[in-house]
């Protein structure tokens, strides 16, 4: 199946209507996306469209529907039921990066209540979950020797040995940007970006050219580190490259990451770790979003609110590679 999807951010107030959206993703030929939280007007835009989709639970819900097993079937009775015999819902995430943090100890109860709660209802393949940025690991190089953090080890464990009983993917969102402008001087932008450049890692037998790579398989490392966890997919929910706001934010940046992405990803040939596969991944993001913080976090859009594109995504072909 076709691997790449798009994260439908709705943080804006300028912003197509759904209907509007759902018909530009068909004509990209994009068949998945990803909700944060369960919005009525795009799941019924969803209908009958042939697209996927990831919903996710607000953050500031878990601690309800991690204490209280009615609020999570109120959820599934409001949220999904009305939608689930006209849209294929890949999963559900229960809340989105708060591992470590204040919220994680809702985390695996929300995940238990809904998976109860579909069962309930009678609906036994959608699975639950939740999503995670790469700051639950301590360590992330080389890939072989990824690692759980202690702040978040306890959560996180409790959590894959819930996906692998069930066979459940992880959720994480893996931002190439970032660990680029985050060490400047020891991350190549033509690494960050699958360009050829002068930054080969090799890491035992392995070999890494690009460090979306290496972050996924850094992940599966420490996924390895659990009882059950070498069982568990990853599912990348976020990456993207922004156009503008900040360092080597840019249209032609944006472009060639996102592009190289679309035809890394959908070629077959794995990362590294787990070869000759693709990897399920949703680019972040449909709009650019003028309700979020200014500079970078405005930028991350293929599309402006108008549906114009910020820059030509080729979703039509599976190998687009800029060198």
């Amino acid at each position: 199946g076709w691997a790449i999807g798009i994260n439908y951010g709705l943080l804006g107030n300028n912003l197509p209507a759904p209907a509007d959206t759902i018909s530009q993703l068909q004509q990209l030929n994009v068949s998945k996306t990803r909700l944060f939280s369960p919005d009525h007007d795009v799941l019924t835009a969803l209908h009958d469209s042939g697209i996927s989709v990831i919903v996710g639970t607000l953050n500031e819900d878990l601690e309800s529907l991690s204490s209280d097993p009615s609020a999570a079937a109120s959820w599934v009775e409001t949220n999904i039921l009305p939608h689930y015999s006209s849209v294929d819902i890949t999963c559900l995430s229960a809340g989105n990066e708060v591992i470590p943090g204040d919220l994680a100890q809702y985390v695996p109860g929300t995940i238990q209540n809904l998976d109860a709660a579909l069962i309930a209802a009678g609906i036994s393949d959608i699975p639950v979950t939740t999503a995670v940025s790469m700051g639950v690991l301590s360590t992330s190089y080389p890939p072989s020797q990824g690692a759980f953090s202690d702040e978040s080890f306890a959560v996180i464990s409790q959590i894959v040995n819930f996906l692998a009983e069930k066979k459940s993917p992880l959720l994480v969102n893996a931002y190439p940007y970032f660990a680029r402008v985050g060490d400047p001087m020891n991350v190549d932008l033509r690494y960050a970006l699958f360009q050829e450049g002068p930054t080969v890692v090799h890491d035992g037998s392995l070999t890494y050219t690009n460090i979306f790579d290496a972050m996924v398989d850094a992940v599966y490392s420490a996924l390895e580190e659990i009882d059950g966890g070498d069982d568990v997919e990853v599912v990348v929910t976020e990456t993207g490259w922004p156009s503008g706001g900040g360092r080597d934010a840019s249209v032609e940046n944006a472009e060639t990451y996102v592009n190289n992405l679309i035809g890394h990803v959908s070629s077959g040939r794995g990362t590294p770790k787990r070869p000759g596969r693709e990897i399920e991944t949703y680019i972040f993001a449909m709009f650019n979003e003028n309700l979020k913080p200014a500079g970078v976090e405005q930028n991350w859009g293929l599309h402006y609110p108008n549906l114009t594109q910020v820059y030509q995504a080729n979703f039509s072909s599976t190998k687009v590679f800029i060198q």
